[in-house]
């Protein structure tokens, strides 16, 4: 494993103690924990791509990827809990790697809660949302073991938001709105969320079917005429 992706699974882990540290601030101190998040993941991103002094085109391309996941989630914000975000975040993470695509899921969430909301939720957006760029980046990146056609990125995306991404938001529910901890009422929010949870995997394999094949074949010509993340 490349020092880069040791290093960026190191400020992964500590993200998690950020967040559960941030409970105790008071008033809006979940704006504090957002912007600790952001330095944890820009802190890999950016000594990555240090030692190796990388152009402008570079930061571009994560730039825009970041704003098309803003925009493919602000698009659907007449239609709940059906948000394509999940989907450009994945394909993010196969073109351009997996801290790349954290950071394209990480500050999608956050810059798209402007429009949504910004709360003590953020913070567990960011998390959930840069873990599915992350994911997919480490199993797809440069990696012809494992097939890319739209099916197979569709069933990988169903699989990573409905049993990885989804219940780990519904943890953030968790703790940010219980103040008693029970069995009862922990297993009560998780079982609410299962329609919402297949909801969103649903859209998420909908959106790899159609928009994985395009948007690959761009990124990677792209990719290869400039010669990015070599």
């Amino acid at each position: 494993m490349k020092k880069a992706t040791i290093l960026t699974l190191l400020c992964v882990l500590l993200i998690p103690a950020t967040l559960l540290l941030g409970r105790h601030l008071p008033g809006r101190g979940y704006y504090l924990t957002s912007t600790v998040v952001i330095i944890l993941i820009l802190i890999p991103f950016f000594l990555t791509f240090e030692g190796r002094k990388p152009q402008a085109r570079e930061l571009a391309l994560i730039a825009a990827l970041c704003a098309l996941a803003v925009v493919s989630r602000a698009a659907f914000a007449w239609l709940p809990n059906f948000k394509p975000i999940y989907g450009i975040i994945i394909i993010s993470g196969i073109a351009c790697g997996a801290q790349a695509g954290f950071l394209v899921g990480a500050v999608g969430a956050f810059a798209s809660n402007f429009l949504f909301g910004q709360g003590p939720w953020t913070p567990w957006q960011m998390l959930a949302y840069g873990i599915c760029g992350f994911i997919a980046g480490l199993c797809y990146h440069r990696k012809e073991k494992f097939p890319k056609d739209p099916l197979n990125l569709g069933l990988f995306g169903f699989i990573v938001v409905l049993f990885g991404v989804c219940p780990l938001l519904d943890t953030s529910t968790v703790f940010t709105t219980l103040t008693v901890f029970t069995p009862a009422s922990v297993l009560s929010i998780y079982t609410a969320a299962i329609l919402t949870n297949l909801i969103q995997a649903i859209c998420t394999l909908v959106t790899l079917l159609t928009l994985s094949k395009p948007l690959l074949t761009i990124l990677d010509r792209i990719i290869v005429k400039y010669g990015l993340y070599q």
